[in-house]
């Protein structure tokens, strides 16, 4: 569990939302934590938001509405209202987000319930596969409605980019590695451990920040070639 401090604007913010949660639910409230690129360090004002678990003892819909003034006033905060028996029971279905979470957070007030979380290996591989193989299936289906447009293409390429590196994030816990933030070292450990060129991938990062230019049927071929590699990429998940 990191300590990474945000610029102290928006520790204002977060910290007034706090005391909203505390004045609202008071004993009710057993848990705030922040997570995501606010603890990680890789907060980007403009692009990233501030994501809270608040964990509460009872989250049904009247007791969640007690919050919406908090909520609607502070676009910027993302709350996710869960209980404690919700998440103990839920790991097995969201091992990657649970992961996710319980690799970089900030305990804000009361009881640190993700330190304890037990997360099952097997369980992430198959979320992992379930996610790709859902992510190829919607990528085909889109292609063939957009394939003749470029523009929608590139989109939905750089759409995608972030989403599958983020899969393949947890892919590389598989592997017992330490997983890495950074896109390129991504790339190069995904490549590095399944023998699998990326190039495809990397070439997606640099037009997603303009750094290269695609031109005439570039995106079609890029987009084909994407797909090509995250069948292979598929197939070794499923042996794993």
């Amino acid at each position: 569990m990191q300590e990474v401090r945000l610029p102290q604007k928006l520790e204002i913010k977060m910290q007034q939302f706090l005391q909203g949660l505390i004045d609202t639910y008071a004993e009710d409230l057993v848990s705030v934590s922040l997570y995501g690129s606010g603890a990680s360090g890789e907060f980007v004002e403009r692009y990233s938001n501030l994501n809270l678990l608040v964990v509460l003892k009872n989250s049904d819909l009247e007791n969640l509405k007690k919050s919406s003034c908090l909520t609607r006033r502070s676009r910027i905060i993302n709350p996710l209202f869960l209980t404690e028996g919700y998440i103990n029971s839920s790991t097995d279905i969201f091992p990657i987000e649970f992961l996710d979470m319980q690799e970089n957070y900030r305990l804000l007030y009361g009881k640190d319930v993700l330190s304890g979380l037990h997360i099952s290996t097997e369980n992430l591989r198959f979320q992992c596969e379930q996610e790709l193989k859902a992510k190829l299936i919607s990528l085909r289906q889109s292609y063939l409605r957009i394939y003749k447009n470029k523009a929608l293409l590139a989109a939905l390429l750089f759409k995608s980019f972030n989403s599958i590196l983020h899969i393949l994030r947890n892919v590389l816990r598989l592997k017992g590695k330490i997983v890495v933030y950074q896109k390129q070292e991504i790339l190069k450990e995904v490549s590095a451990q399944f023998g699998i060129k990326c190039d495809v991938f990397e070439r997606i990062r640099q037009a997603k920040l303009k750094q290269i230019r695609l031109k005439g049927g570039e995106a079609e071929a890029l987009f084909i070639d994407f797909i090509m590699v995250l069948e292979k990429i598929v197939d070794i998940v499923d042996k794993l």
